[in-house]
């Protein structure tokens, strides 16, 4: 048992996890908040959202004490998401997805998301999903998300940058066909995993989701809430549905408490 499982309360309160909202402050969008959420939920922790809109994000994590990130420039950004666990003493301060992932596997071993053995690949699948198949499709979806957040929270999602119109006409289909190549190469990667017959055809690690199918679901969540029509509506299909079938497996962890 770590120091910190020993040093907890009886009756523990709950994980603080805090979370940009879209328009609606009960419809969570961000795929690197909705990591942890699906981890939280999976491990069946007690948690409770923080609503922080982008304008509001560095002045919160000042004042409960996160450190910042330093870009590639040297700039110190403050970025979700962020927990607090005051299931510990003292209370546990994290942010940056793949960290919290870490220390809630680590403190919470029940219901593993990391396997015994699958670390290593996980990581490098997680790196896969944030790194490659995600920028494609951030020329469509910045835009899209952009135009669906409170008016008061756009300049801050930019980052002071002017406004930039979605996708139309061929840029859009030329911008998705990028997409779809990201996603064919990884369906190709998925099926090596099915090639003696074992496995679903769904998941990452064959048969259990995993934090790696977690990462995936995330973008699919990002798509369907701020491209649900042009672009939830391709990318379910794709593969023959297989998709939509990972999010049906992950949606009894879509919890938005």
């Amino acid at each position: 048992m770590s120091r910190s499982q020993s040093s907890r309360t009886a009756n523990p309160p709950p994980i603080l996890f805090y979370d940009v909202p879209h328009n609606s402050p009960q419809q969570p969008w961000a795929p690197h908040t909705w990591r942890v959420r699906f981890i939280l939920n999976y491990k069946r922790l007690p948690y409770r959202t923080v609503w922080v809109n982008f304008q509001d994000v560095e002045a919160t994590l000042r004042q409960i004490g996160v450190r910042p990130s330093t870009r590639s420039d040297g700039r110190a950004v403050y970025t979700l998401p962020v927990i607090i666990d005051q299931r510990t003493n003292p209370p546990v301060i994290l942010s940056n997805a793949n960290i919290i992932a870490e220390y809630l596997e680590k403190e919470y071993p029940a219901r593993p998301v990391f396997p015994e053995g699958s670390r290593a690949l996980q990581t490098l699948f997680v790196h896969f999903v944030q790194e490659v198949l995600s920028k494609p499709l951030l020329p469509i979806m910045v835009p899209l998300s952009h135009q669906q957040l409170p008016e008061s929270t756009q300049a801050h999602f930019r980052g002071g940058l002017p406004p930039a119109g979605p996708l139309v006409g061929s840029a859009r289909e030329q911008a998705w066909r990028a997409v779809q190549d990201q996603f064919d190469f990884l369906a190709l990667i998925l099926d090596k995993n099915f090639g003696d017959g074992a496995g679903d055809r769904v998941v990452a690690m064959g048969h259990d989701v995993s934090y790696a199918d977690f990462a995936l679901c995330s973008v699919l969540i990002w798509i369907q809430r701020m491209a649900a029509h042009d672009g939830w509506a391709r990318v379910r299909l794709w593969h023959d549905g297989r998709w939509n079938r990972l999010w049906e497996r992950c949606r009894p962890y879509m919890d938005e408490l």
